[in-house]
């Protein structure tokens, strides 16, 4: 993990975002707070930040929700980010 203060806190952004979100559907019964979860993240968040997000359950989830690193399972996962023009 990175200690650049600004990487840290755009993580640590994303992961308040996905918890807030998860507590939003935790009432709905069985499978429909991940499902809700995963619906709100695929239609709303840009693909850079679904692949940050990505990057934060790849490296074990630390700090989501139960509920979201469950969601993670159906969310879109983005494509790698291109690389700048002239490298390769």
């Amino acid at each position: 993990m990175s200690h650049d203060p600004s990487i840290r806190a755009g993580r640590d952004k994303l992961i308040y975002m996905a918890n807030q979100i998860a507590t939003f559907f935790e009432a709905q019964p069985g499978d429909a707070a991940s499902e809700g979860i995963a619906k709100h993240i695929n239609e709303f968040w840009e693909p850079r930040m679904r692949r940050q997000f990505f990057d934060i359950v790849d490296a074990g989830g630390e700090g989501l929700k139960p509920q979201v690193v469950e969601a993670a399972k159906t969310i879109r996962r983005p494509a790698p980010e291109p690389a700048p023009a002239g490298q390769a």
